[in-house]
């Protein structure tokens, strides 16, 4: 089993910065979570993926338990998620994922980030085509047999295993299955007590982009930039 293929991260904006982000989208995805399944973790697996990634991100536990508590307030906003599909320079494909109670402030900020960034903000599936929607799942390798526990997945969807790495550079086992499956991992690793270090919905890129790193500089400036925006959740590119 060798190493699983993940594209080029942004790590510009600063570690305080980043960690704030990552609690605000954390938040979000808390709110849309409670909304849809209630504020109950053990009969909702979304809310239960949910505080596994606040924890992934150190994420404390009285802001989660205030964002479940908010989300369950009539005064709380309606978040609506969105996709946007564009281009980044030299041709890098982009795609935006949103979570907004605005959308027509965010597609124009969202444009904007574009238009300076020397990219172009496309419409809708002129990029999602050349992406895969998979559920992405991050384990500690330590006490698990990978050979084992591949042959044991497989039922529950597996597509990919591979070795990887974590938000602060550690080595991680990592999972992917079809995104109709991401709920039938989530089952079988709870069944087996495997709790992830994280459990996200990503898109994959089916072929990428080599760029000089001047021009790759470049675009990750852009998606830096994209996913500094309030209302943007995640951000993934073709870039490796």
């Amino acid at each position: 089993m060798g190493r699983i293929f993940e594209v080029r991260k942004s790590t510009m904006f600063a570690r305080w910065d980043r960690m704030a982000k990552q609690f605000s989208r954390i938040g979000k995805e808390i709110a849309i979570a409670v909304k849809a399944g209630g504020p109950d973790p053990n009969t909702n697996p979304a809310l239960r993926r949910c505080m596994t990634n606040a924890k992934s991100v150190n994420m404390p536990k009285d802001r989660v338990e205030a964002a479940i508590k908010r989300a369950q307030g009539k005064e709380m906003e309606n978040y609506e998620e969105l996709l946007y599909e564009g281009y980044g320079p030299n041709g890098v494909a982009i795609l935006v994922e949103t979570a907004t109670d605005n959308h027509v402030r965010t597609v124009a900020n969202v444009k904007a980030i574009f238009n300076k960034g020397n990219g172009t903000l496309g419409n809708s599936g002129s990029v999602s085509f050349q992406f895969k929607k998979m559920g992405v799942f991050k384990l500690k390798p330590e006490g698990l047999s990978q050979d084992d526990l591949e042959l044991e997945l497989i039922d529950a969807g597996l597509e990919e295993m591979g070795e990887g790495t974590g938000e602060n550079g550690e080595n991680v086992l990592v999972i992917r299955v079809a995104f109709n499956d991401f709920g039938n991992m989530q089952k079988a690793l709870e069944e087996r007590n495997i709790t992830p270090i994280s459990s996200e919905v990503e898109w994959i890129p089916g072929t990428t982009v080599q760029l000089g790193e001047e021009a790759a500089q470049e675009v990750l400036k852009l998606v830096d930039k994209l996913e500094q925006d309030e209302d943007v959740q995640k951000v993934f590119h073709n870039l490796q």
